[in-house]
């Protein structure tokens, strides 16, 4: 299964709101070496985003006045911003510890690769592009909350996750829910889809294709230990996002004789 597979002409079963799909295989155990110094392992992927991220800004300029006019990305566009969101997805998974598998420096992984995500070309309705940094508002502060909400108490993840060489399953429903939601929203923003951001609570499997060989999180199928999890991740985000306003309001306070 590829991250991008470009056909622009329509598919008979492919809806307007099919979903970009986030798969995941979950490991069995991981090992705490690896979870110990995970994030400094990651030093030299957080180094390449940092540079393709630079690429993307500009490639999803271009890529927005071309869509205003085709009403849909250009193909070298599409696979540029959809190898660029993969290699984000694979990292953001290693570094949530979702798996224990290092990264490949590649925006196509190999076939053989814990992390994927399938995205699919269709139509661009031009009017949606144009408002797109008005629309994707909501789903920003959603994707914003939940992840902020899930490092907030990050090192409590990584502690159970070092403790017992893996991750609880409830944990693992919602740390994927948290990063599926991300790359949706990611996937809206880039234009690689025209579905707005939804199932962060997870959802049915009516929109997998019957044919598909399903993951753990495809579809994504969260227990309500997870879904309280998930409801954590958000409260634990709108505390983080309520202490920092008001501790820079008052960093932004003049003090006395001054």
């Amino acid at each position: 299964m590829a991250d991008a597979q470009w056909s622009p002409g329509p598919r008979a079963w492919i809806a307007d709101e099919w979903l970009p799909v986030l798969d995941v295989v979950e490991p069995p155990r991981q090992r705490r070496l690896t979870v110990l110094v995970r994030l400094l392992l990651l030093i030299p992927h957080f180094v390449v985003l940092f540079l393709l991220h630079i690429a993307a800004v500009v490639t999803v300029v271009v890529g927005w006045f071309a869509a205003l006019f085709l009403g849909r990305l250009p193909e070298p566009v599409f696979r540029f911003l959809a190898g660029y969101l993969g290699y984000q997805v694979r990292v953001g998974a290693s570094s949530m510890l979702l798996v224990d598998r290092y990264p490949p420096f590649a925006l196509d992984p190999p076939p053989d690769y814990p992390v994927r995500i399938e995205v699919r070309p269709t139509g661009l309705n031009r009017l949606a592009v144009f408002f797109r940094l008005i629309l994707m508002i909501p789903a920003a502060v959603v994707q914003g909350l939940a992840m902020s909400g899930w490092w907030a108490a990050g090192i409590v993840w990584w502690l159970i996750t070092l403790i017992l060489g893996r991750m609880p399953r409830p944990l693992f429903e919602a740390t994927a829910a948290v990063l599926r939601y991300g790359m949706r929203f990611s996937a809206y923003v880039l234009m690689l889809t025209p579905a707005y951001p939804k199932g962060f609570f997870g959802e049915d499997d009516l929109s997998v294709p019957r044919q598909q060989t399903r993951s753990a999180t495809r579809p994504l199928l969260i227990s309500y230990a997870g879904k309280g999890l998930l409801v954590l991740f958000l409260v634990l985000g709108v505390a983080t996002s309520i202490t920092t306003s008001t501790t820079t309001t008052w960093s932004d306070e003049p003090t006395d004789g001054m």
